[in-house]
């Protein structure tokens, strides 16, 4: 089998844009800078860039700064370091999670208001507990069925601290 025929993912790109999907190739690599990379992010970062770069498209860096409490500046840098060593460049597409707040809270109270999501207050053990395992099917969640205007306002709570 040739390298072109197994490889799925580049077979769906080409077919998506002969079909009209799409017009162009856009990836990202979005890793949370709490820590230096790895062997494994050097292969999703290869694929991601190498893909763009093959269709003539680009990658965008996001970087998921979402916790603060175990981020730190040193290791978005050396992340972009490292990217560089492996040879690929974001150009002007570097962008952080932060910055999409906003309209991320926007979603989640639209979200929380029309009843598909809610606020829940299970531990992060209450969480295991209640989650499925192949021997065990998960539970509900005792928040799950929480009225969506409690929710909502639990959530807009929790945003103003």
């Amino acid at each position: 089998m040739s390298n072109e025929a197994s490889d799925f993912i580049r077979r769906a790109i080409r077919d998506d844009l002969a079909a009209g999907r799409f017009d162009r190739v856009q990836t990202r690599w979005p890793p949370e800078p709490n820590g230096y990379i790895g062997i494994g992010h050097a292969k999703a970062i290869t694929l991601n860039f190498d893909i763009a770069r093959e269709f003539g498209g680009f990658c965008s860096l996001r970087l998921d700064d979402t916790n603060p409490e175990r981020e730190r500046l040193e290791y978005v840098e050396a992340i972009k370091e490292d990217i560089r060593w492996l040879g690929f460049d974001w150009g002007e597409h570097e962008h952080y999670a932060s910055d999409y707040y906003p309209r991320l809270y926007e979603l989640a109270e639209q979200l929380v208001g029309q009843g598909d999501a809610y606020v829940d207050h299970l531990s992060a053990a209450q969480i295991s507990e209640y989650r499925g395992v192949p021997t065990r099917p998960g539970r509900e969640s005792p928040d799950r069925n929480r009225p969506p205007a409690e929710s909502l306002d639990l959530l807009r709570r929790m945003r103003a601290g």
